[in-house]
């Protein structure tokens, strides 16, 4: 499979403007294979964003995987393989290819079935080598009727390393199970990062997806949901920030394969500097999925003249009773409300604070999970200059 892998990745070329899913995001100037490979054996730590009592944490870098502890009755392990493993995320994309082909780091979650967790299961991922790539891959198992939180984290161990990160994570959400997952990267501007994220959810199965951007360089996240069973139900919430040069690039998909089934996802994003930011959403309906549910949007903040974003959202309807709709928008810091704050003794950056915060709530206000949200909201607030 590996050795299928790399043919695949050497054969196809770096993805260019050409290519409609990239027509935003130039790679020109990355090669993916001038990233070295390091000898690295020991598990190197760094300080994230989050601060959550876990009942599962792992620790990962070019170095390997280190697991410092995992609660009984459920597997929490290195993953060596599984009959799952690339039925979700193939090689079928330059990235994808590159990562089943040189993944050495991987974990596999698996809850058993009636299993609940009350507290969360926690990986983080740290690039710590200069000039070096680390692939990262994760598979996780709700078995029927379990529930579950994940959170992984991706972080630079400095905060100019340069790097290449590259990430698939697949998971499977079993009848009646309920799977919350967030996926957070705070990476070093100077690192590349491209990842690929799939989820399977089953009849009456339940997934709550929290994604956070406001590191890396440049690359391309693919978030992709498939609704199999009949009564499933997605809801995926996203935050991001990027400031400087950064460019982030979100692809999005929302697969409706069965009857009665619900996806509801919403993005904002706040650039300044210039900073620069594509959203490309499509809702799916097949012919067979009808009574269909599913609602997205993207709203943009632009706090510079400089900073851009292009929001594209798309349908694709084959069924005939559905409810679909969807909502984009792209605009300025309201130059009356600045002026209102500024004119009440607050500073510049004290009042785009404030619109900031307030342009997020909603975003806020789906995250049920307080560590996560508290962590989202003090990195945005952050990224505000006093």
């Amino acid at each position: 499979m590996r050795a299928s892998a790399l043919q695949r990745f050497q054969a196809l070329p770096v993805p260019s403007t050409t290519d409609e899913h990239w027509r935003f995001t130039d790679l020109r100037g990355f090669d993916p294979e001038s990233f070295t490979a390091n000898g690295a054996t020991t598990v190197e730590r760094a300080s994230g964003m989050l601060d959550v009592d876990a009942a599962a944490v792992a620790h990962v870098s070019e170095g390997g995987i280190e697991i410092e502890r995992a609660p009984d009755g459920i597997v929490f392990e290195r993953l060596e393989g599984d009959p799952r493993l690339g039925t979700l995320v193939g090689a079928d994309e330059k990235f994808a290819a590159h990562n089943a082909a040189e993944w050495q780091n991987g974990l596999l979650v698996r809850v058993p079935r009636g299993v609940e967790l009350e507290k969360p299961l926690y990986v983080r991922i740290v690039n710590t080598v200069e000039g070096g790539a680390l692939f990262w891959r994760l598979l996780v198992v709700a078995e029927e009727g379990s529930r579950v939180s994940f959170i992984e984290e991706y972080i630079s161990e400095t905060p100019a390393l340069a790097g290449y990160s590259n990430a698939v994570t697949e998971l499977f959400v079993e009848q009646g199970a309920k799977l919350e997952y967030v996926s957070i990267q705070s990476l070093s501007p100077e690192t590349w990062h491209f990842a690929s994220h799939r989820a399977r959810v089953e009849r009456d199965a339940e997934l709550d997806w929290v994604a956070g951007g406001f590191g890396s360089k440049k690359g391309k996240v693919r978030i992709e949901n498939d609704l199999a069973g009949q009564g499933a139900t997605s809801r995926v919430t996203g935050a991001y920030f990027a400031d400087g040069d950064q460019h982030l690039d979100y692809d999005t998909l929302q697969e409706h394969l069965a009857p009665n089934t619900t996806s509801d996802f919403a993005f904002k994003g706040a650039l300044r500097d210039r900073a620069t930011a594509v959203w490309r959403g499509m809702i799916r309906v097949s012919e067979d999925a009808q009574k269909t549910n599913a609602y997205q949007e993207n709203r943009n903040l632009l706090l510079s003249d400089q900073a851009h974003a292009d929001s594209i959202p798309g349908l694709e309807i084959k069924a005939n009773d559905v409810r679909c709709t969807h909502g984009a928008t792209i605009s300025q810091v309201d130059r009356n409300e600045l002026f209102y704050c500024m004119a009440r003794g607050l500073s510049r950056g004290e009042a785009e604070r404030l619109i900031v915060r307030g342009f997020y709530q909603e975003i806020f206000d789906r995250i049920e999970f307080a560590p996560v949200r508290d962590a989202l909201q003090a990195a945005l607030e952050a990224r505000i200059p006093e």
